[in-house]
């Protein structure tokens, strides 16, 4: 059972888009099991392995949707941008000695800003330049 998921109005109806935020939500859910599993004493390779994922997979996404919304001339394209912009910069500081040191919260703190970053970005912002 998937702790997070695309519900119903998360759907912008853009079909890639809504493929890379479903991807998202399998991210955020890899953070919440590796939050609640018991069995991994030390997580630091599995969080370091999230993280970066998570980097990578959302500038992909986020190329992909500037992209788009360049290509409709968006008007609100620059806020958009600088809303993409600071969610990277948020990931960039889980540095390697900051996770090590303090694996839960890191998770913790992780888990809280992907899924309500997600879900106030999506339902907020996305869902404007879809219509």
């Amino acid at each position: 059972m998937a702790m997070y998921e695309m519900k119903p109005e998360y759907y912008t109806g853009i079909s890639f888009v809504d493929e890379e935020h479903k991807k998202l939500f399998e991210i955020a859910n890899t953070v919440y099991d590796l939050l609640t599993d018991e069995f991994i004493p030390d997580k630091y390779d599995y969080i370091m392995e999230v993280v970066n994922e998570l980097k990578s997979y959302a500038k992909y996404h986020f190329d992909h949707e500037e992209e788009y919304m360049s290509s409709i001339k968006y008007r609100k394209f620059l806020s958009h941008k600088v809303a993409h912009d600071g969610f990277i910069e948020e990931i960039e500081k889980y540095d390697a000695e900051i996770i090590d040191e303090n694996q839960k919260e890191s998770l913790l703190e992780l888990l809280e800003f992907l899924t309500t970053w997600l879900v106030e970005h999506i339902l907020k912002q996305d869902k404007q330049f879809a219509e």
